[in-house]
């Protein structure tokens, strides 16, 4: 199975950008459907985005949307999550998962489908 690797995580002042990526390796990363999950200091990990094995679907958590665009390009086994706008609430470590799922255009927001983790990047957005 794939392994992953966040970066791109780093400290932003409200309303700047980021883009983080998610770098796997070990597998087809094709077959995989990626979530973005966050959790910040004190508070449950949270959906962010997800994105089908197919890229043509993908899921956004409303405190995101039309700030965050998940993406991916498989022939460099990368999915990135292009972070507009950014506000302080969205401070915390950013984790990318994985899953194999039988439907190429799934994509799910629940964590607990998901059996590879990244072991996260922080992201700090000052006021």
């Amino acid at each position: 199975q794939v392994q992953l690797v966040e970066s791109g995580g780093g400290s932003v002042q409200a309303g700047g950008s980021l883009r983080l990526s998610c770098s796997a390796s070990g597998g087809t990363f094709s077959n995989y459907g990626v979530g973005w999950f966050r959790q910040a200091a004190g508070k449950d990990r949270e959906f962010v985005v997800g994105i089908s094995r197919s890229g043509d679907n993908t899921q956004t958590a409303d405190p995101v949307k039309g700030r965050f665009t998940i993406s991916r390009d498989n022939g460099e086994n990368t999915v990135y999550l292009q972070m507009n706008s950014l506000k302080p609430e969205d401070t915390a470590t950013y984790y990318c998962a994985a899953a194999q799922w039988m439907i190429r255009s799934y994509a799910s927001p629940r964590s607990h489908e998901y059996g590879i983790w990244g072991q996260g990047t922080q992201v700090t957005v000052s006021s």
